[in-house]
């Protein structure tokens, strides 16, 4: 049995108080409490309690606990990243180059750029070599206060890469302390070798052969397709997503990116876990999104990257009574970042989302998306547990980018131990009230 205590906090964000994801989250959510640390044991939160209960609980059978003193910090849950391509080989600098160049996907595509130029990499890299690539990526996603992270696989495009990315994905959960979701990807994109026989071919590869074989390993948790006008229908997304969920596999969807789709309106009907991108999402789509279960998944780093002018419209579907959630799209073409901070603050800054909807978004909401009972600190859960250079939990998306995480736990496992990060200068009881009209 092991004991440690983390104490000497400014205040602990528990989160929300009832189960499940938040709609319309407010300040109240946050569920911030002053004058206590948390206790865990073997893993799990034991206690939530006075700095003075929490010495006496965890010296009582242990006479040499760990005890983490936070000197002020602040105490959240670890954040979860719900929609991540962490599994690939290269990056795409080219085509970053070319994009600030004007061309368009086509012309980089034409260039031996885009998705299947990242599927000709991965697969000529052999397991070690992408387990190895994508330990040290979601290392460095630890380091930033990232405790759960969802991966998909989507570039091998085959039978046998694809199960090779589920693997990768598998062996590199057993290195590392964070939670890990793998996401079966198959349809991210047709294959070079299947364009001239017919996209129906590929289809049902992905229905016929890739599904089964996930499910029969257990691979994955979920399926993902994206669904957008030139890469996979309405109706083959819905064959392929019905598939996956009558071989028990979770149903997400990569849905109205750049066109308003349909595919919004299409996650909610299956009873999808999530929706992702919607940057093109429509009234419809809004609308049928508030009304379902299905998590609608913002991924502001993706547009920003790629110099889109349009964000997905966060602040019209909180209105609207949809259960949104901020995740880095971390890919190797358009979003090339595991720093969720920095999207909490793109949420804010280009979503119109406040602070306290933008740091839910990352942790209960996100947590729903990717089937996990994550995001909250409350007695008897894991302990996944992040602490901060700073008072505030504003300031987690008003530091632009910089790296505010001071200390990462994952099951009570450290991810982040280095202590670095700048530190806020706020001395301010800055998390014990919430924002007025002054305030910003």
């Amino acid at each position: 049995m092991s004991r440690e205590i983390l104490v000497n906090a400014c205040a602990v964000v528990t989160g929300p108080e009832e189960n499940g994801p938040v709609r319309r989250p407010t300040w109240d959510h946050l569920g911030i409490r002053t004058g206590v640390g948390v206790g865990i044991e073997d893993g799990r939160i034991a206690l939530i309690a006075p700095d003075a209960d929490l010495h006496d609980w965890a010296t009582t059978h242990d006479s040499r606990p760990t005890t983490h003193d936070c000197e002020g910090r602040l105490i959240t849950p670890g954040l979860v990243d719900c929609h991540t391509h962490a599994v690939f080989g290269k990056p795409r600098v080219g085509d970053q180059a070319r994009r600030a160049r004007g061309e368009d996907y086509k012309a980089i595509a034409a260039a031996g750029g885009g998705i299947l130029s990242s599927v000709e990499d991965f697969r000529g890299r052999d397991e070690a070599e992408l387990v190895a690539l994508t330990t040290e990526r979601l290392v460095q996603a630890g380091r930033l206060g990232s405790t759960s992270i969802e991966v998909k696989s989507g570039y091998g495009l085959s039978l046998e890469h694809e199960l090779k990315a589920l693997r990768v994905i598998r062996s590199v959960q057993q290195a590392l302390p964070q939670t890990l979701v793998p996401t079966f990807l198959g349809a991210h994109e047709i294959p070079a070798e299947h364009r001239g026989r017919g996209r129906d071919a590929y289809v049902r590869l992905v229905i016929e052969e890739m599904i089964p074989a996930v499910a029969r390993d257990s691979l994955a948790r979920f399926c993902d397709v994206f669904c957008e006008p030139g890469v996979f229908a309405l109706d083959e997304s819905r064959a392929i997503l019905e598939a996956a969920k009558a071989a028990g596999l979770g149903a997400k969807l990569h849905a109205d990116e750049l066109d308003p789709y349909g595919g919004a309106e299409l996650a909610a009907e299956l009873g999808a876990t999530s929706a992702d991108h919607l940057g093109a999402i429509s009234a419809r789509g809004v609308d049928a999104l508030a009304h379902s279960g299905t998590v609608a998944v913002l991924l502001p780093g993706t547009l920003t990257f790629l110099g889109k002018q349009r964000q997905a419209p966060a602040r019209t579907l909180i209105d609207s009574g949809a259960i949104v959630a901020l995740a880095t799209d971390f890919n190797p073409g358009s979003s090339p970042t595991g720093n969720l901070p920095l999207i909490m603050a793109l949420g804010v800054s280009q979503g119109r989302m406040q602070p306290e909807e933008a740091f839910l978004a990352a942790t209960v909401n996100a947590a729903q998306a990717a089937g996990l009972d994550a995001g909250r600190l409350r007695v008897g859960a894991r302990a996944d547990i992040a602490v901060w250079n700073c008072r505030d939990v504003r300031e987690l998306s008003y530091w632009y980018g910089m790296p505010l995480a001071w200390l990462a736990l994952a099951g009570g496992r450290p991810c982040h131990l280095g202590r670095a990060g700048i530190t806020s200068a706020n001395s301010g009881a800055g998390p014990l009230s919430p924002p007025t009209s002054q305030t910003f």
